[in-house]
């Protein structure tokens, strides 16, 4: 005679609990990566789950299966699940007003609440649903409830001026001009276009006064012609303010132009005494001597400046003092008083003259006057209209400036010409490169650095080039081999820093030895391959992790390989390696 479960007094598996290990079963049966995931039994008999990165993605997809269809009780997931997986619960619990980014912990943004509190009630099946702020150490409920009652954070566009945007957007367009108006017109500076619309407005209602004015003076004036008079008479103003009256003006305006750091200069009458110029601030000059002492200058008592500049290095400050015992470098000519001052009042002249040119012709000498004093009443809007003016350029110039900063480096390692403004043919091949840092994986692809590289070598390399710097996968040994690629890729990269430091380009991140390592070890083929469950258990890495490192290693490798007509040899390295890289559980 039989004796059932239930007879015996052990547990009889509900309904769920069975859909479960049956979805479960079927899953893994198309993807054995989860067969020994460590939350198999859980999920089966508890109907509770996590969902995170630190998962690899198939164990992430039979998670949404089973949320999908109903067969949890409860998940346990980050604030980003709810913006990108479609999760209706009966009950979100909020235990932290934080969430981690990948700099650390930050604070819960008004849209990112208010995604996650608006999972909360099934449609169909829940008349209202519940959101839940649970105590705890990093909860707080002041903050929570502002959250709620908030607007929704402003939408933020991601483009940004990348090498990659930067070649394909002069490549399609031909001209620096046409790039810079698609710039200005894009969504990510929508804040910058209405400031500049609102101070076109406020120059426009400007504009308007001035003709009032003018009207009303009874002249043939335009408001054209009050703009040309506030530039000439502020070029006037601007060219006496500089003329100097005395010698002791001139060589004072001199020494505050050619006094820099890194200079040697000399005091006294004598000037046996030499100083390096460490740093100016207003009228006083920090110096070191050349016996090593320091000192504090005057600007107004040096006597000459030498012409070379110095590195403010250890090795440099000797070489700055010897190169003068020696004569190699040169004390700057002084500027002398010209002996007649024709040249400035010829110009102040002219520009009266011009200023005089503005009102009609045929007026009588008084009518001339009157017509130049109605200009002058508009002084004040003229010169708000030119502010303005400038205002709006600076403003245009921030959209343009990080473009043009990374033209002149792509200009200076052959990828376009920048006055020509035209990409050149190494830089129609990085057009291609869609990956995070393409000027360094191009400049490694010139110089050979893939060429003649082991499948898990050029693994390591693109690892090191692809990963977070801030990851940390593990205390994994590099092999020599690798470790000298390294070398030669860091050394590249200096070379690919010092230039973009040059022109107001932040550096790429440091490269990250660890996530070599670990690709190395994944790459490796024959009797030293390692299985998934070994490279986990080596690097001590979460398996979500370990994931995406490979995974976008794998897809940096595919953009190479495209460049099967250009660089032929990189790329077939770049397509073996990727098959390698992206085999199971990576894809």
């Amino acid at each position: 005679m039989e004796v059932s479960l239930a007879e015996k007094g052990a547990k009889v598996p509900s309904a769920k609990e069975e859909k479960r290990k049956q979805l479960l079963d079927e899953f893994t049966a198309g993807n054995p990566e989860i067969a020994g995931h460590k939350h198999r039994r859980m999920i089966v008999r508890g109907g509770v789950a996590a969902h995170h990165a630190g998962h690899i993605p198939a164990w992430k997809l039979l998670i949404e299966k089973m949320m999908s269809a109903g067969l949890l009780d409860a998940i346990f997931a980050t604030s980003t699940v709810a913006a990108g997986v479609d999760f209706p619960a009966r009950t979100v619990v909020i235990t932290n007003a934080d969430t981690r980014g990948n700099d650390g912990w930050r604070p819960l943004q008004a849209s990112e609440l208010q995604q996650m509190t608006g999972r909360a009630g099934r449609r169909g099946k829940d008349k209202v649903g519940f959101v839940v702020a649970a105590p705890g150490r990093f909860q707080n409920p002041g903050r929570i409830a502002y959250l709620l009652r908030t607007q929704p954070d402003p939408l933020e566009s991601r483009f940004r001026s990348t090498y990659t945007s930067l070649v394909n957007l002069l490549d399609a367009f031909k001209s620096f001009d046409r790039v810079r108006e698609i710039a200005e017109k894009s969504f990510a500076f929508r804040e910058t276009a209405r400031q500049i619309m609102s101070l076109e407005n406020d120059a426009e209602e400007k504009k308007i006064e001035i003709g009032e004015i003018l009207r009303a003076s009874g002249f043939d004036l335009k408001p054209e012609d009050a703009l040309a008079l506030e530039r000439l008479g502020a070029a006037r103003m601007r060219l006496q303010e500089k003329l100097p009256v005395t010698r002791a003006e001139i060589r004072h305006r001199w020494l505050s132009q050619v006094v820099e750091k890194g200079r040697v200069v000399s005091q006294g009458k004598s000037g046996k005494r030499l100083f390096l110029v460490l740093d100016i601030n207003g009228e006083k000059v920090s110096a070191m001597r050349d016996d090593g002492v320091g000192a504090t200058l005057t600007l107004g008592r040096l006597n000459r400046v030498y012409a070379k500049k110095y590195p403010l290095k250890d090795e440099s400050l000797e070489l700055a003092f010897h190169d003068i015992v020696e004569k190699k470098n040169p004390a700057l000519q002084e500027p002398r008083l010209p002996k007649d001052r024709d040249e400035e009042t010829d110009a102040l002249n002219i520009l009266q003259e011009a200023m005089e040119r503005l009102v009609p012709a045929g007026l009588s000498d008084e009518d001339k006057k009157d017509a130049l004093d109605s200009l002058w009443q508009t002084w004040d809007q003229a010169e708000f209209i030119q502010r303005i003016s400038r205002d709006i350029d600076n403003l245009q110039e921030e959209i343009w400036l990080p473009f043009e900063q990374r033209a002149r480096v792509l200009d200076h390692f052959g990828y376009l010409d920048f006055n020509g403004e035209m990409v050149t043919e190494s830089g129609k091949w990085l057009a291609d490169v869609r990956v995070d840092r393409p000027l360094l994986v191009g400049e490694a692809i010139k110089h050979g650095l893939f060429s003649g590289l082991e499948t898990k070598e050029m693994a390591a390399l693109m690892a090191a080039l692809a990963a977070d710097p801030d990851r940390n996968y593990g205390e994994l040994e590099i092999s020599d081999t690798v470790t000298t690629n390294l070398g030669k890729l860091t050394e590249l990269i200096d070379a690919v820093a010092e230039i973009e430091w040059e022109n107001g380009v932040e550096p790429a991140p440091d490269l990250n030895f660890s996530a070599a390592a670990a690709a190395e070890l994944w790459a490796t083929e024959g009797d030293a391959a390692t299985d998934w469950d070994e490279l986990v258990e080596k690097t001590a890495a979460e398996e979500g992790d370990l994931v995406r490192l490979l995974s976008r290693t794998g897809e940096a490798l595919l953009q190479i390989a495209a460049l099967k007509d250009s660089q032929p040899e990189a790329a077939e390295a770049a397509r073996d390696t990727a098959a390698v890289i992206l085999r199971e559980p990576v894809r």
